[in-house]
Formats: C-alpha cells, sequence, structure tokens
C-alpha cells in the first residue's frame, strides 16, 4: 500500500481531559495535522486505563499517554502486552500535590505538618490519597514527596486511582485528604477554596518528563508515514503551545467542552507564568508548563530512564529482570523523533 493511500485513513488519537493535551488540541485547530497530510479524529477519554484499554485493543491508533504507559503496555503490567513506542515527548511538568482545606483547618502547611498531623492521629483511619495512574509520574513524585517528608505512602497513607477530571470532587466530597494530578485539576480545588497546592512537580523532579504520543509498534512500522505526519504536526504545536504570547488562545480552546471542559480561570493560574498555590500565595513559574523548551520533546535515553528507575522505586514493575538492555531505546525512540524533525519547516 503507498504512502498516499495510507494517508487517506483515519488516525483516531485519544486525549484525557488535561492541559499537556494541549499540543494535540492546537495541532487540531491549528489545521496542523491537514497541512502534514494526516487525516485525525480526537477521541475525548476520561482516564489513563480508557487510553490504555483502547490502544491495547486497537479502537485508539495514537494516544496522549502518560510516559510509563509505554513500557507497562508492551510488558503486559496491568493489560495484557502490547508493544508500544513513542517517537515524541508532549511536555515536561505540568503536574501539582493539592490538599484538602480540612488538611489545612488541622495545621497542615507543608510536607513536615502533614508527618505530624499523620503521626498525632495514629489509629484513625488513615487519609486517602489519589494519583492518576499506577503507571505514571504523579505516582512517583506523590510517592517521592511523601518520602521526603518521612511519610511511608504504603503504610502511613491509602493511595487510590482516581480520572484527572474526577479528582476535584472526589476530595470536595471528603473521599480525599490530597492528590496529585496534572492542571487544570489543582487550579479548580484552588479557585474553589477546597483546596491548596502544597508541591509542584517541577518542584519534585525539575524537568521530569511527562506526556507522550503512544502508537503501537505495528502502527509505527506498518504506517510509518502517518506516524511521522502525526509527530511533525505535533512538534510544531507544542513550539506553539510554549510560546507565552499563544497561551490566551490556547487557554480559551481548551477550555471548550469537547477538550478540557473547565473553567477558563483555572487554566490561566498555571499557564499565565505564576501560579496560584492557594490561601493567598502565588508565585513566578514561567516552567510550571514546558511544552518545547529544555529539548523536551526528544524521547531520550535519559528520559527512559527516569521513566523506568521511577517504576522500580515504586514497584509498579516488580522484577529489574524484566528490563533488558534494549528495554529504553525500543520504547523511546529518538530516531522516529529525528526523523519526523526533518519533515517540519524552519
Amino acid at each position: 500500500m503507498t504512502a498516499k493511500r495510507q494517508q487517506k485513513k483515519t488516525v483516531r488519537l485519544g486525549f484525557v481531559p488535561l492541559c499537556d493535551c494541549a499540543p494535540i488540541v492546537m495541532a487540531h485547530e491549528l489545521g496542523l495535522f491537514q497541512k502534514h497530510g494526516v487525516t485525525v479524529e480526537l477521541k475525548r477519554e476520561v482516564g489513563w486505563a480508557t487510553i490504555r484499554d483502547k490502544m491495547v485493543y486497537g479502537e485508539l491508533e495514537a494516544a496522549h499517554a502518560t510516559a510509563a504507559m509505554v513500557f507497562a503496555a508492551t510488558l503486559g503490567l496491568g493489560s495484557v502486552p502490547s508493544v508500544c513506542v513513542t517517537g515524541l515527548v508532549l511536555n515536561l511538568h505540568g503536574n501539582a500535590i493539592t490538599l484538602s482545606h480540612r488538611l489545612w483547618d488541622a495545621g497542615v502547611r507543608d510536607g513536615g505538618t502533614l508527618r505530624e498531623h499523620i503521626r498525632s492521629t495514629r489509629g484513625e483511619p488513615r487519609l486517602t490519597f489519589g494519583v492518576v495512574f499506577p503507571f505514571s509520574s504523579h505516582n512517583f513524585l506523590l510517592r517521592k514527596w511523601l518520602r521526603s517528608h518521612g511519610i511511608d505512602p504504603d503504610r502511613d497513607v491509602q493511595l487510590a486511582v482516581v480520572p484527572p477530571p474526577q479528582m476535584a470532587a472526589s476530595m470536595k466530597s471528603g473521599n480525599l485528604d490530597g492528590y496529585c494530578v496534572g492542571e487544570p485539576w489543582n487550579s479548580v480545588s484552588v479557585m474553589h477554596r477546597t483546596g491548596w497546592v502544597a508541591a509542584t512537580s517541577a518542584e519534585i523532579s525539575p524537568l521530569h518528563p511527562e506526556k507522550v504520543l503512544m502508537v503501537s509498534r505495528e502502527f509505527s512500522d506498518e504506517r510509518e508515514a502517518e506516524h511521522l505526519a502525526l509527530i511533525a504536526a505535533l512538534i510544531e504545536s507544542c513550539g506553539f503551545c510554549d510560546q507565552p504570547e499563544n497561551r490566551e488562545r490556547m487557554m480559551e480552546t481548551l477550555a471548550q467542552p469537547q477538550y478540557i471542559n473547565a473553567p477558563i480561570q483555572a487554566l490561566r493560574m498555571s499557564m499565565l507564568g505564576t501560579f496560584d498555590f492557594g490561601k493567598g500565595r502565588v508565585e513566578k513559574m514561567p516552567e510550571f508548563n514546558i511544552f518545547a523548551g529544555h529539548n523536551a520533546n526528544e524521547p531520550s535515553i535519559d528520559k527512559a530512564k527516569w521513566v523506568l528507575g521511577h517504576m522500580l522505586e515504586c514497584g509498579v514493575l516488580p522484577d529489574q529482570t524484566l528490563i533488558g538492555p534494549n528495554t529504553a531505546t525500543e520504547a523511546f525512540r529518538s530516531d522516529i523523533f529525528r526523523k519526523a524533525g526533518r519533515l517540519v519547516q524552519p
């Protein structure tokens, strides 16, 4: 089948309503997919388990995915095995840890006072914190932050998996005491004064890889022209999203019901060079979201090693022998990224 005929097929591209789906949404809105000759249908999904399952069973050709999902799907962790790759990192950073207003009223102000609160309430039901997916930076970052303050994430608290759009409501209803999630779902709690931000992912692990474009290796091999066109369009979109002068247009687009469906005020709280932590604390954070800077988009071996190392540390990758000598480079494909990059006009 010729590349021209391949490109007439529709690529179903799944995304979860988060600020870091911006490159995918803006590539669609700006006509960048069409520019590169690929037909894309966006599919809004509620959470990462749905994204994984639809990728594994062939209901999506490509997806906005947590970086660790590429390895988890390939190794069959939590699902049937499906060999996947990424030729593009969509962003760095973008997450935060939000704690409830109830904890603030109890005297919690940071990780240290949270530890003291947990110790003083020993014998009572453990606090429950939400993460979006076991195979995600959110799980890694929350655990790292808790441990850094002397809190055992497996003994001192409970962790529950909750889809990102449901985090703020789950905490407001009292089902969660805190959570780690991507924007705007931290800022929604801050805006509604039901929560406050204790730490950002940029503070916990500077320049960590966040979301990627995930496809099956079969799609990458058999529909190479479409895959490269998809990445080229998204590289252009990532550059657009990283420019401060484009952020307002981006937020107006993302706020729409078919995309994030959240108040535009909540999106602004992390997108305009400052970040509102709540409780009167606002700080300059121009790199809360990084879509292109710091060589963000290349799926380098260093980014792959960050992901695999944290999967081992958290125990979601149970056996180090599952990591072969080429595991990182077979999943995180810098070669595909570079090839697609040659399609991007300077």
